[in-house]
C-alpha cells in the first residue's frame, strides 16, 4: 500500500474535496484521482463518494482513514527521530500568525529555530485570528498562533503567552495626564478599531458588552486590519485605540505615544498555538511545536 496515496486520501477526507486536497499536497487533480483509483483497486473497495459538492468517505473509507492516520503519524515519528539522530532536519513548514504573535513574537523564535536547523524553510503568513484558525482547519497551515479561540471540534489550542491591551493616545492628547478613564467616556472620542475577526477586537467587544455597551455606541473613524497601521494612525492624531502593549512599547519609551488606564479594568488576552487534532503533523511541524513549548513554557489550555 502506497503511503503517498494514503496521505492524499487523508487530505481528501479532511478537506472534503479533490481540488483542495490537490492544492494542499502540491499535486495536480488528475494525479490525486490516480492515487485514489490505485488505492481503491488495491483494497478492492470504494473509499470515497461524492455528495453534491462534497467528497465523503464510505464506511470502508472511514475504516481506512483511522488506520491511515496512524500509519502516517508513525512514519513521521520515525523520520523525525532519524533526522534528529543525525542532527539535521529538512523540509518546508507553512504556519500562520495573527498580528501580534506574527509580527512581534514568532519572528525571533523562528530565527532561533532556523539557526538550529539551517536546512529548513518556514513560511509565516499574517492574518487575523479567525482567518488563521480557518486556515489550520482547512489545512493551509499546519500550525497557527492566534489571539482568540474560535471553538471547533477539530481544533486544539495551547495557551502560550498573555498579552495586555491598553488605551493608546497621541502623546499630546488631553487624556494623557488623567489617572483613568471610564469605558463610557470612549463614546465621545474618535476610535480606531481592528477589523471584525481579530483577537483584540473581540476582547474590546466583550469588555463593552460586560459594561452594558456596544461597539455601535463608539465613534469609529476607521477599521484597520493591521496593528502596525493602527499604531501609526494613532501617532498621527487620527484617533485613539485599544491596542497591544507589546506593539507600542517602543513608542511609550520614546514618548511618541501615551496610554491611560481604563477605570477598574485590565484588558488581557491569551495567545494560543492552534493545530488540527486529527491531521498528522509533519516531522518539521512536530519539531517546531516542541521547540515553542520548550521556549515559552506554556500553561496548557483545554482543547476544543
Amino acid at each position: 500500500m502506497d503511503i503517498r496515496a494514503l496521505e492524499v486520501f487523508c487530505r481528501i477526507v479532511e478537506l472534503k474535496s479533490f481540488s483542495k486536497a490537490a492544492e494542499a499536497v502540491y499535486l495536480t487533480q488528475p494525479t490525486v484521482s490516480g492515487h485514489i483509483k490505485g488505492l481503491e483497486e488495491y483494497v478492492g473497495l470504494k473509499l470515497l463518494d461524492r455528495l453534491g459538492r462534497e467528497v465523503v468517505p464510505t464506511q470502508a473509507g472511514e475504516l481506512l482513514y483511522g488506520y491511515a492516520r496512524q500509519v502516517i503519524a508513525l512514519r513521521n515519528q520515525a523520520v523525525q527521530a532519524l533526522e534528529e539522530y543525525k542532527g539535521s532536519l529538512k523540509g518546508q513548514l507553512i504556519i500562520g500568525g495573527s498580528n501580534i504573535p506574527g509580527e512581534y513574537v514568532l519572528p525571533a523564535l523562528l530565527g532561533r529555530f532556523k539557526a538550529r536547523y539551517p536546512d529548513i524553510s518556514i513560511t509565516l503568513r499574517i492574518a487575523d485570528s479567525r482567518e488563521i484558525a480557518r486556515g489550520v482547519l482547512e489545512g493551509t497551515y499546519e500550525l497557527g498562533a492566534v489571539g482568540a479561540r474560535f471553538d471547533n471540534g477539530q481544533l486544539v489550542y495551547l495557551k502560550l503567552w498573555e498579552d495586555e491591551l491598553v488605551l493608546a493616545l497621541p502623546a499630546d492628547h488631553g487624556w494623557a495626564a488623567k489617572p483613568a478613564v471610564g469605558l463610557a467616556e470612549l463614546s465621545g472620542q474618535p476610535i480606531i478599531l481592528r477589523e471584525v475577526g481579530s483577537g483584540s477586537r473581540k476582547v474590546l467587544e466583550d469588555a463593552l458588552r460586560s459594561a452594558g455597551m456596544d461597539v455601535g455606541a463608539l465613534t469609529v473613524v476607521a477599521e484597520i486590519g493591521s496593528t502596525e497601521a493602527i499604531r501609526q494612525a494613532v501617532k498621527s492624531g487620527a484617533g485613539i485605540s485599544v491596542i497591544s502593549l507589546r506593539a507600542i512599547q517602543e513608542d511609550l519609551d520614546r514618548g511618541t505615544l501615551s496610554t491611560v488606564p481604563l477605570e477598574g479594568m485590565r484588558l488581557t488576552r491569551d495567545f494560543y498555538l492552534v493545530y488540527h487534532k486529527n491531521r498528522s503533523k509533519s516531522p518539521l511541524c512536530e519539531a517546531f511545536l516542541t521547540f515553542l513549548l520548550q521556549s515559552v513554557r506554556p500553561k496548557p489550555s483545554v482543547g476544543s
